[in-house]
């Protein structure tokens, strides 16, 4: 399974930071608030976001 979330969507459940580290993003970039990030069921469940 995979898990579609946009970074307004991170950013909202507290988890942008952690999905910058994860995907190796750079911190002062722009990214658009749409702008979507596909996690693994694993990713996920590390991130909270399913159980």
């Amino acid at each position: 399974m995979k898990v579609t979330i946009s970074q307004i969507e991170a950013l909202e459940k507290g988890i942008w930071d952690d999905i910058i580290i994860l995907f190796g993003l750079d911190k002062e970039a722009e990214f658009w608030p749409t702008e979507e990030f596909i996690l693994t069921e694993q990713q996920a469940k590390q991130l909270g976001i399913i159980c």
